[in-house]
């Protein structure tokens, strides 16, 4: 089966989406099909994978994503060979998705792996919430509806596309992530990067991002930091370079500063040991989806403390594999200080969170996800065409 992988932005970006199309294109490929990214980008850059095309676009700053409202021809002629088209963001991949697969035939799933009305807020601060939330509502209900499939990685955030007055049938299959390295992993020497064999370690890996919630962390670690002394806390991850330079005044500007360490981005393959050297996993993102850095950590043994959200709160178990706080400073900060003083529960957290992040293994997530694109393919699951992709298909002829 040929399956094309669309998605706004692809390597050398880092993200949650690379990471999941990437690994998915492996395993699926080793399943013997044909897999092909279509992207927008440097049209020059050496790609580490085969079958990664790219079409030219407009930089937006040093995002990573490039603006552009069409692929190039030989683009297009490919991805209109595809069996199926999994799209992976809604707006530019998607609508080319309609414009280009629809006219042909070709079935569309698409996977919501965002949270695309507290994105809004983050980067549109001045934008009233019920105008950004209302944008959504009106966008997302008819592109919903023009997909032959709509999946969500976890059960809350096909509930938020209910609230975004999504009515199409949700599927839910988690992102899978292949976990061997995590759950094999030799922890890095503490000493080599120093420091002490009894400090606690906290660790964050992931952009350094706007919607990550970085300050609320930062401000909660320095809270347990005064009350013990060998806590210390990692961040690991790169971002917007502007962004990076306010995280680093942020932290100078807290008494704790020397016990915060900005690691930086490190290679993916490098990073399972960076957490396995690590206590504990933190994270104050309301955003995630799916979070593929809790899911890797847990992999790894490490008790996640997250604040009770989608995507965090659909993974993490309360008091089990970890701790869910409120959005609350106190309390967030009052839960992680016990994690850090009590190390019999981190140890029984940590058995936890190892045995659950099998759920979320690549082998089983693949399987389902590629049972979904043969029974589209097949025609077992109907497809949607109705008079508007006929006039698409004309369109396209005559654009052609």
């Amino acid at each position: 089966m040929r399956i094309g992988m669309m998605v706004d932005s692809y390597k050398p970006y880092i993200s949650g989406i690379t990471n999941y199309v990437e690994v998915n294109k492996k395993y699926l490929e080793e399943a013997g099909h044909e897999v092909f990214v279509f992207t927008f980008g440097d049209v020059e850059f050496q790609d580490d994978e085969p079958n990664i095309i790219r079409s030219p676009g407009l930089p937006i700053a040093d995002t990573g994503f490039y603006l552009s409202m069409r692929y190039s021809r030989e683009a297009k002629e490919l991805l209109q060979t595809m069996d199926v088209v999994h799209v992976h963001h809604p707006f530019l991949s998607g609508r080319l998705a309609l414009r280009y697969c629809r006219p042909k035939n070709i079935p569309i799933i698409f996977t919501n792996h965002t949270r695309y009305d507290l994105y809004a807020q983050a980067y549109l601060p001045l934008m009233p919430d019920e105008v950004s939330v209302g944008l959504l509502q009106s966008y997302m209900p008819p592109f919903c509806k023009a997909m032959d499939m709509v999946v969500t990685p976890s059960a809350g955030m096909a509930k938020v596309l209910r609230e975004l007055k999504v009515e199409s049938p949700v599927e839910i299959v988690p992102n899978g992530i292949d976990l061997s390295n995590f759950q094999a992993a030799k922890p890095l020497l503490r000493k080599n990067h120093g420091f002490k064999a009894d400090d606690i370690l906290i660790v964050y890996a992931g952009r350094i991002a706007l919607e990550k919630n970085l300050p609320f962390l930062i401000e909660s670690f320095s809270g347990v930091a005064k009350a013990i002394p060998s806590v210390r806390l990692l961040l690991i991850g790169g971002g917007v370079k502007q962004y990076e330079e306010d995280i680093r005044e942020f932290i100078a500007e807290q008494d704790t500063a020397e016990r915060i360490h900005m690691i930086g981005r490190v290679p993916y393959h490098e990073l399972p040991s960076y957490v396995a050297m690590c206590d504990i996993f933190a994270t104050a993102s309301v955003t995630e989806v799916h979070p593929l850095s809790v899911i890797e950590a847990m992999g790894a043994g490490l008790p996640v403390m997250g604040i009770e959200s989608v995507g965090v709160g659909d993974t993490v178990q309360d008091g089990i594999t970890g701790y869910l706080s409120t959005e609350d400073l106190p309390a967030f900060t009052a839960k992680l200080t016990r994690l850090c003083l009590e190390p019999e529960l981190r140890k029984q957290m940590s058995a936890s969170a190892r045995r659950e992040s099998f759920a979320y293994a690549i082998e089983r997530t693949t399987s389902l996800m590629a049972q979904k694109y043969t029974a589209l393919a097949h025609g077992d699951i109907p497809r949607k065409r109705n008079l508007h992709s006929r006039l698409q298909e004309i369109l396209e002829k005559f654009l052609s």
